[in-house]
């Protein structure tokens, strides 16, 4: 799965995180992002991916799945 790669490779990029990285991972207990760190991760998917993540929408991403699963239904074809 491609996005998932990417993602992975964000996480990694942004929060310096050598571990392993699954869709079950959570950004905060797992990963241990702060809020400045979601948000920078926010803005890089938004780039690499080509999509929108309003405000409202950032709570309800917690895990990598999550992340995914938002890209998956709002990149364009």
């Amino acid at each position: 799965m491609a996005t998932l790669d990417g993602v992975k490779e964000i996480i990694t990029d942004t929060l310096k995180f050598d571990g392993e990285i699954t869709e079950n991972s959570d950004l905060f207990k797992d990963l241990e992002a702060d809020s400045l760190d979601a948000v920078e991760l926010v803005m890089a998917i938004e780039e690499k991916f080509g999509v929108t993540v309003p405000d409202e929408e950032m709570p309800n991403l917690h895990t990598v799945g999550d992340i995914v699963n938002y890209v998956e239904a709002h990149k364009e074809a």
